[in-house]
Formats: structure tokens, sequence, C-alpha cells
């Protein structure tokens, strides 16, 4: 059964099983992690997921990484982090590396789903780009329109999305109905549409690279 995102968004995920490698991840992925573990048969990779909406904090990720590193690592043979650099500016990466864990390479969830290398390539055309994933579509008030004030001061809108030209759904699910709900956060957004089909991207090569 697949956690709520309600949950993954302000509880997270705790561990289920007795696996050798523990997945340390955002919440924002467990539904994609959960799927390649399932479709691959990796049953020694636990997963533990952190609340995903420390993306709105994201100063606040390593040392929450930190803790349930610390927390868990007694009982795994490794320790494998399901973030990328998510706004922390380098700092999530300087804590791994004195943790001693490895994490996903990577700016940003946007740029492995894509693939790493072909999303920078693509940097200077897309710099007037808003992306919203999966998770983020579904959880789009929660991420976007209240943290943003737009419920209660739509003409900020104008002031902070006046730049960007167009709205990319990185779609890791080919679902009907989060096409069209994408599509309606991009008219709320007054940008362009595009939907862009990317798997799972970098994201299930690196894991496949620790199974």
């Amino acid at each position: 059964m697949q956690p709520d995102d309600q949950t993954l968004t302000v509880e997270g995920l705790n561990p289920a099983g007795r696996g050798s490698i523990l997945l340390l991840a955002c919440g924002a992925l467990a539904r994609e992690i959960l799927a390649l573990r399932a479709v691959n048969g990796w049953t020694h990779m636990d997963l533990l997921c952190l609340p995903a909406n420390l993306h709105l904090w994201p100063d606040r990720i390593p040392d929450a990484v930190e803790k349930a590193v610390l927390e868990h690592r007694s009982r795994y043979d490794s320790i494998f982090v399901v973030y990328a650099d998510c706004g922390t500016g380098g700092l999530l990466q300087a804590r791994c590396a004195e943790l001693g864990v490895e994490m996903v390479e990577g700016p940003h969830c946007y740029a492995f789903f894509e693939g790493v290398e072909e999303f920078a390539a693509k940097g200077d055309s897309e710099m007037t780009a808003f992306y919203l994933t999966d998770f983020l579509v579904r959880q789009f008030d929660a991420f976007v329109w209240k943290p943003m004030g737009f419920d209660r001061h739509p003409e900020l809108i104008e002031m902070m999305f006046g730049n960007y030209t167009k709205l990319i759904y990185q779609a890791q699910t080919d679902d009907p109905a989060l096409d069209a709900k994408a599509q309606i956060c991009a008219e709320r957004l007054g940008l362009a549409y595009e939907r862009r089909f990317t798997g799972y991207g970098d994201l299930g090569r690196a894991l496949a690279a620790r199974a």
C-alpha cells in the first residue's frame, strides 16, 4: 500500500524491514523509490523518508539527514542518501562526506529525473522554466500556492513568476489525471504548459548501482 502524500509531506516514512541497505530519502520521492524497489526485487533495501516539507526550509535538511544517519547506521551495512543538493548550497554534500555516506548526484530532483547531464545541457535554454514532478503536481497547493501566499495575495503571482515563461511537468508516470492537474497549475500561474515524460531517470540508475 502506497503511503499518502499528506503523511509523506509532514511526517515522512519509517523503514519497514530488515534489509542491509538503508535508503534515506526525501518524502517527495517515496512512491518512486518504492515502485523501483518492487519492480526490481530490491528487498534488501529499506526506505526511510524525511518529511517532504523540509524543502520549505532547506537549511534544515543537513541536520535532519545527520540525525537520521546517526540513529540508524548501526543497523545497516550502508546508507545511501536519496537527496540532491535541494537548495542547501553544498552543505548537504559536505555533511554526507563528514558522515561517510554517499548521496545522489545533482542539484535537485528535476535534474536527476531528467538526467543530470541532459538537464545541465538545457540550462541556458530553460532558465525561464518552472518545474513540477508527479509529487509536486499532487501537492501544488501545499508546496507552491500557499507557501508563496498566492491564496491570500494573488497579485504576488506576477511579481514572483513574471519572468517565467512556461511550466514543465516532468512526468514519472503516465497519468492523465495528473497531466490535467498540471495543466491547471500552469494556468493558475499564467504560464505556457509542457509535459515531458522522464520516468525515473537517473534515480533508477543510482539505486541500481547501490543495489
